[in-house]
């Protein structure tokens, strides 16, 4: 048996087990492997999936958290290496950035794309930064210096693209502190730019912009039964991303008004009308941005509609 794929159920050559147990008895319904993003993605990933509809929640030994439902096993694991372990077939599939797909080179299949970040919705950042007073104001410029980054083989491929020799450094942690004493300019992930302008760092390029990926093993995407499964989580996921921002508004409105309110309302299609009892009374309702809401409530008000409720949303499916 692989020690390594072993070694992520717990199991080790002093604790051997069967391939037949492995994976499940005759009794057992098949399961996915499913690795999730350990660290700064960790908690906003666990939301995603309650909206979702699926139930996560960290146990005793944190890398494997409890999942409600029983086709799932879940395994907690650095979005930077979980490509690699997908790859090899450790993992059947697992969420990570587009960026460390690039980094590890890895053969992946790529199910859907999932635009969200530890503070939103924008994609993050791989940004050539240097300090604010340096004399670096070019890739070109990049040319003989030291840079540091935890992403290295991007920043090989972005000095090659620009036909530029550099020296570039693995970077442990805290990168944006090393210049300009330690190197003279860093390769960094940053959602926001905040950090680098704290530490007086000006960006001078963006090499790779990332989303988050669901991934899947090439073999595993082959497996009807996998694939299936991983189909239905990936449509449940987006559709969970699409419904953060949106929200029913449902009022009650008389024919007279009905298409001054209408004519107020914008929607993701035409707004949904349905008769009341009351032979000239309409219920209007209709999905749209949650940012536009305060402005819209006060014209259907005045409009002439009435009992106006709005409602957050876990899902919209197309």
């Amino acid at each position: 048996m692989d020690t390594r794929r072993g070694i992520l159920y717990g199991i080790s050559p002093s604790n051997p087990i069967t391939q037949k147990n492995l994976y499940m008895s005759d009794d057992t319904p098949r399961q996915l492997i499913l690795g999730l993003p350990k660290g700064s993605l960790e908690q906003s990933t666990y939301e995603l999936f309650r909206k979702a509809g699926f139930s996560i929640k960290p146990s005793s030994r944190s890398y494997i958290p409890r999942s409600d439902d029983p086709e799932l096993q879940i395994r907690l694991l650095r979005a930077q290496e979980m490509s690699r372990y997908v790859e090899l077939g450790m993992l059947d599939a697992g969420l990570t950035g587009h960026d460390w797909i690039v980094e590890n080179g890895s053969d992946v299949h790529e199910v859907c794309e999932l635009k969200y970040a530890k503070q939103g919705r924008n994609p993050v950042r791989w940004v050539v930064a240097v300090p604010e007073n340096s004399d670096i104001h070019s890739a070109k410029d990049l040319e003989g210096r030291r840079i540091a980054t935890e992403a290295v083989g991007i920043a090989k491929r972005y000095l090659d693209q620009h036909g530029v020799k550099a020296e570039v450094e693995f970077s442990w942690g805290a990168t944006e502190v090393k210049a300009p004493e330690l190197v003279d300019a860093i390769v960094e992930l940053t959602e926001t730019g905040n950090s680098l302008r704290a530490n007086n760092l000006r960006i001078l390029d963006t090499i790779l912009e990332s989303n988050t990926q669901l991934i899947c093993n090439q073999q595993a995407w082959k497996d009807e039964w996998k694939r299936a499964k991983l189909e239905q989580i990936a449509m449940l996921l987006t559709g969970a991303l699409a419904a953060e921002t949106k929200v029913l508004l449902k009022c009650n409105v008389q024919d007279d008004n009905l298409k001054k309110v209408i004519g107020i309302l914008p929607s993701l299609h035409a707004p949904t009308l349905n008769s009341l009892s009351e032979c000239d009374w309409h219920s209007v309702e209709t999905v749209l941005e949650e940012s536009v809401v305060r402005d819209i409530i006060p014209q259907l008000k005045a409009a002439g509609a009435e009992g106006i409720i709005e409602l957050s949303l876990n899902k919209i499916i197309p």
